[in-house]
């Protein structure tokens, strides 16, 4: 006899919902909110002084704020899946634009500067290194900076989130060896904990302390991505709470032990403070160069699919993708080249882009979805402080910034 519709559907699998799973979406925002930053936050301390850390903790609560309020904007509309289209229900075609100009060029400085890093520290490790191309002498510097690129280009073909999730976490382990490679060089190798500093340095290094501080949470225009990816979305809060946490715990540990170190003269990569020789010191300088790695290919990964979205059907496929992310690549080593300048690029980015996209839009977009400018609630006031807030350091920092670029320009 043959089976009725009813048996037919009883046979049938249980539906499983696809997507990255809980722990891999945590080490995707670890990984997008560490790295980098770890090794730049002793140097605004030696900006701002001891105040520091209560101004980083403060930035850590407000960007995992503005995050809420960007899941809350998404989940408004289950169409917006990328930040840009939670712009676009907030504000039409007017708000797509500007948040996407914002955060594409946010997204291609920050991997831009993951370069200069490596260029940096192992140019450091291997000061020697140089040759000669027909009439043009090519530094060290360069040479790592092209080496990088070269490192980086794999993971860029890496569509998956949840693979990428496998680099993440090398990114994440990394910055727990980095820290404990700083400590050891405190501790056991000569430099010591000698309670150099003061509470407060000079109140003119605040504004670019809390640049560098917006630059280090500024992960938002991945956030969307990471969400959209998630198989329990509703978990996605989770995610954030755990991120800016452990995130926070990390940077305020090397923060201190770094500025306990070297004071004042913290340079704006703590690795390039320590002492060479030292294997302890290689051991944080190779890490540390490993965390930009894993991280490179998750920021840019929104522009990468940006540019395939608007592709042509025909033209939308595997060996054009890997074309499109290779050339995408390309261009940040030649912008690092020509833009060799990292601390005051990240105070930059961090004023002027993070500030803007990781702070005031996620609160205008919210006020508008929501309408909650409508009815004054304490909600709607501490939205409204945030703003101030954020435009206050934009408009500091940025100046602070440029003076700093001048400077090392001239």
């Amino acid at each position: 006899m043959p089976s009725t519709m009813a048996e037919q559907t009883m046979e049938l699998p249980p539906f499983r919902p696809t997507g990255t799973s809980f722990l891999k979406t945590c080490f995707n925002g670890l990984n997008a909110l560490s790295g980098i930053g770890i090794i730049t936050l002793p140097y605004t301390l030696s900006q701002a002084g001891w105040l520091g850390l209560a101004l980083l903790s403060t930035m850590a609560a407000v960007t995992c704020y503005t995050g809420l309020l960007l899941q809350r904007c998404i989940e408004s509309d289950q169409l917006s899946k990328t930040y840009p289209e939670v712009g676009f229900s907030a504000f039409d075609r007017k708000g797509l634009v500007i948040i996407s100009v914002f955060m594409y060029l946010e997204l291609y400085l920050v991997p831009t500067g993951f370069l200069i890093m490596e260029g940096d520290n192992l140019h450091k490790l291997f000061p020697d290194v140089g040759f000669q191309l027909g009439t043009h002498e090519i530094g060290g510097r360069q040479f790592f900076i092209v080496m990088a690129g070269l490192v980086v280009l794999p993971s860029m073909w890496l569509k998956d989130l949840s693979k990428l999730s496998c680099v993440s976490a090398c990114g994440v382990v990394s910055s727990l060896v980095v820290m404990g490679s700083i400590f050891w060089v405190g501790e056991f190798d000569g430099v010591g904990f000698r309670g150099k500093g003061t509470v407060l340095f000079d109140l003119s290094g605040v504004p670019k302390a809390l640049s560098l501080y917006a630059f280090c949470y500024g992960a938002h225009p991945v956030f969307p991505t990471l969400y959209s990816s998630m198989k329990d979305k509703s978990k996605f809060s989770k995610v954030l709470f755990i991120s800016f946490g452990l995130s926070t715990l990390s940077y305020i540990s090397v923060a201190g032990m770094g500025y306990s170190m070297f004071g004042r003269d913290t340079l704006s990569q703590v690795t390039l403070n320590l002492p060479g020789g030292k294997i302890s010191s290689k051991i944080a300088i190779y890490t540390a160069m490993a965390g930009p790695i894993a991280k490179y290919a998750l920021i840019i990964t929104p522009i990468a699919e940006a540019i395939e979205g608007s592709l042509p059907s025909p033209y939308n496929n595997r060996p054009t993708c890997i074309l499109l992310r290779t050339l995408l690549l390309i261009s940040t080593v030649i912008v690092a080249l020509l833009f060799p300048f990292f601390g005051p690029l990240m105070a930059l980015v961090g004023a002027a882009l993070n500030v803007t996209v990781s702070i005031l839009f996620p609160c205008a977009c919210y006020l508008k979805i929501s309408k909650a400018y409508q009815r004054w609630r304490l909600e709607t006031v501490v939205i409204f402080g945030i703003i101030v807030f954020g435009f206050s350091i934009g408009v500091l920092g940025t100046y602070s910034s440029l003076k700093g670029i001048v400077k090392h320009a001239n």
